[in-house]
Order: C-alpha cells, then sequence, then structure tokens
C-alpha cells in the first residue's frame, strides 16, 4: 500500500516542522510556498524562544495604557487609521476580550504549548545538521526602576501562574549583568532556562533542506484554491502550476491563511499585527543574553548578521509597504539605551504577524474534511512552531494529542 500524500502550504516554522515530522511518520509529504521556506515571518522575529510569552496583548491593562500609547507619538504601538474601517469588527472582539477572565483563558491555553519550547526545538533538531543552533540563554526584562517594573504587576502576576518566577537585579548591578545599557535602567526581572536562535531565517531554511534530504519535496508555487471531493475531502491543490492531489492538506501559510480559509467558507477573523525590526551590522558592542527592552516593546538579541532589535505593533493590513515610525522608533530607542553603541550601517524590515481576536493560534482539522489548520500565533510563532507541526502531524495520523487543544480548535470561529 502506498504511503498517504500530505501537501503542506506555507514554509515558515509551522509549516516546515509539519513537513519534517510527517516525513518522520511515514507520509509523502510535499511543502508549498510561492516565496522560498524561511523568508516571512520567520525571517524577521527576534529570535527569541518565548516561553514565557503567555500573557495577551489584549490584557486589563490595555484600557489604561492604550489611550496613552495612541496619543504619546513615541510610543511602541501604531496604527494605520485607513484601514481601521476593516479591522474594526476584529478589534471589537479583540477588546472584548481584554479582561481578567481573558487575560487567564490565554495563560492557561497558551502555557502549555509554550512552557517547553526550547527542548521542542531542540527534539526537532536533533542527530539533524541543525543539532546546536538552538542556543540556551536567560532573557532580562529592561526596566528604568521599581516603579516601572511594579506598572507591569499584572503580566507578571499572569507569568507566574504559569511557573515565570524571575529574579531581580537592581541599581549599579545592572550594568555589572549588562554592560550594553546605559545608567537611565536600574532594574532587570531575569528570567533563567530560556533560549534563542542567532538566525531564524537561516535556521527554517536549513530546516527545509533537511527535510528534502529526507525525501520530501518542496515546491515554488502560488496556491489558490482547495480542491474537495463530493464527499467533502480535501483532493487536491489548485495552484498556479496546475493542481497537485493529496490525501491531507494542512494550511500554515500566517497571515495569507485568511484568504485560504475564506475560499473553504470559512470566516477566521485573522488580522495582521505588523511587526519591525532594525539590524545594526558591526555593532561595537552585545548583549551578554537576549534582552526585552519593555519601554520600547521590542527585544534585542545578537544575531550571526549584527544586533538585532525586534519588535513593537503596527496594527494595519498585510498589503501596504513598512511605515517610517516604528523604524524611527526602534532606532531612538536603541540609541538612548545603548549609549556605547557604534555600528556600520542598519538594516530595516517589516513582517505580519497574523493574529486572532482572542488571542489564541488556530491548530485543528476543518470539520472532517482531511484539512488541518495551523496558523495565528501572533508573536510566538517561532516559539511554538515545532510543537504546533508536532500536533498537527499527529493529528493527520489519527492520533490523540497528549495536550488539550480545545481552545485552538478552529470551529470557535464559525460554529
Amino acid at each position: 500500500m502506498s504511503a498517504k500524500t500530505v501537501i503542506v502550504v506555507g514554509a515558515g516554522i509551522c509549516g516546515v516542522s509539519t513537513a519534517i515530522y510527517l516525513n518522520r511518520m511515514g507520509y509523502k509529504v510535499s511543502l508549498i510556498d510561492k516565496g522560498k521556506p524561511g523568508m516571512g515571518a520567520s525571517y524577521g522575529n527576534s529570535g527569541l524562544l518565548a516561553q514565557w510569552a503567555v500573557d495577551p496583548v489584549a490584557s486589563p491593562d490595555l484600557w489604561r495604557i492604550g489611550p496613552k500609547y495612541l496619543a504619546n507619538k513615541n510610543s511602541p504601538l501604531f496604527i494605520k487609521w485607513g484601514y481601521m474601517p476593516r479591522m474594526l469588527p476584529w478589534l471589537i472582539r479583540f477588546l472584548s476580550n481584554a479582561t481578567d477572565k481573558g487575560a487567564r483563558h490565554v495563560v492557561g491555553s497558551l502555557g502549555p504549548l509554550l512552557s517547553d519550547a526550547v527542548d521542542q526545538h531542540k527534539s526537532l533538531v536533533q542527530n539533524t545538521p541543525l543539532d546546536g543552533w538552538v542556543r540556551d540563554s536567560k532573557i532580562s526584562f529592561v526596566y528604568k526602576n521599581k516603579k516601572h517594573f511594579d506598572s507591569d504587576a499584572f503580566s507578571w502576576k499572569m507569568k507566574k501562574t504559569a511557573g515565570l518566577i524571575p529574579k531581580a537585579v537592581t541599581g549599579d548591578a545592572v550594568q555589572e549583568e549588562e554592560p550594553i545599557l546605559g545608567n537611565n535602567y536600574r532594574y532587570l526581572a531575569v528570567l533563567e532556562g530560556q533560549g534563542h536562535i542567532t538566525d531564524p531565517g537561516q535556521y527554517v531554511a536549513k530546516l527545509a533542506d533537511h527535510f528534502i534530504s529526507l525525501g520530501g519535496r518542496v515546491i515554488s508555487a502560488e496556491v489558490h484554491d482547495l480542491q474537495k471531493n463530493t464527499d467533502g475531502r480535501v483532493s487536491g491543490i489548485n495552484t498556479d502550476i496546475g493542481t497537485i492531489p493529496c490525501d491531507f492538506a494542512v494550511i500554515t501559510a500566517g497571515i495569507w491563511s485568511k484568504e485560504l480559509t475564506k475560499k473553504l467558507g470559512l470566516k477566521i477573523p485573522l488580522e495582521a499585527e505588523r511587526g519591525y525590526h532594525v539590524i545594526f551590522k558591526n555593532p561595537s558592542v552585545l548583549p551578554r543574553n537576549p534582552l526585552l527592552m519593555v519601554d520600547g516593546k521590542f527585544g534585542v538579541n545578537s544575531m550571526d548578521m549584527g544586533l538585532r532589535c525586534a519588535g513593537t505593533v503596527e496594527l494595519g493590513d498585510h498589503k501596504s509597504g513598512p511605515s517610517i515610525a516604528p523604524i524611527k522608533l526602534i532606532k531612538n530607542h536603541a540609541r538612548r539605551a545603548f549609549p556605547k553603541l557604534t555600528f556600520s550601517e542598519t538594516q530595516e524590515w517589516m513582517g505580519f504577524r497574523p493574529s486572532t481576536p482572542d488571542s489564541l493560534p488556530v491548530i485543528g482539522e476543518i470539520e472532517n474534511s482531511g484539512i488541518f489548520v495551523g496558523f495565528g500565533h501572533q508573536h510566538v510563532g517561532l516559539t511554538a512552531g515545532p510543537k504546533t507541526g508536532y500536533l498537527l502531524s499527529q493529528m493527520v495520523a489519527g492520533q490523540n494529542p497528549n495536550m488539550d487543544l480545545s481552545a485552538f480548535n478552529p470551529s470557535r470561529f464559525f460554529l
């Protein structure tokens, strides 16, 4: 009996991980993307394996700090106002979840998905050419002082429910811990046992190469639609190079999953949190461990290509080009935070974090169609990619995953 065929649409970290695990299970797998593997949101993130990112942006604090952010041109929150009328239904649902109950639901759901992310990445690359790419580290949340840290109390309250207890570093010890920081920062909340990757784009690209070495196929094509039999089961993928038959399909196409699922008659509310990064080439100083600049809402990581500062949130569409203001904000914050930093040049980037209004990804099968989805991870796509891929491979194989996935079920949006 010939192996069942699976087509995975989208060659970011979720898609590549899914393809590798399905290949290891004996399926005949093809990975389709119109671009090169790892060149979307997987390329431009901070490289941080954010096991700690369990608390949502839509927390009760949003009602307090949101208006202040919008009134302050130097805040890390930006909005493309011309897109707001189309985004308003999503935004209303998003804000309706900014409650204590909503935040606790997200923390309880994301915790099991993220808590062992470093180990999940190491498991994925074990006995492959990428063994050693996943680095152990700690992360320091950088605050101006204790009062600044205390203003973030709800976020840490939620983290603590997930078992994340920080160590405080204060006063002059801050600069002893991280000499790159200026003297205006006097408080660090440090989490041990974390991890990072120094070139996430190449990491995903080389994972795709490994998938090919296992006998997998990577196809460069634009997916137009999914084809179904009369019984509603998937039978193929319609692309710009023709129809490719399959027994199962997995959609892990990030923000572009919205259009594909819409063609299936589904209205999964998915919008883009536009994220930015600036790479400072040939930096004179580097952090000893990754940092999270709380006032600027961006992560700082030493990359193979330089010092990358990645983050901010710009609510808007996924078709227009980058805005100037978020890039300017990151550069200005970095100059103030790292007064000793010199560099030869900068490189800027903008990408799209696919986000649902309840701050949880969509992972599961679309009814009984043989079509599975894994997208909507917001800012934890790299972190949760391998585990999402493993869970999806289990579901395709008809196995019962060893964690409760009900909070991620796609049917929550259309049943």
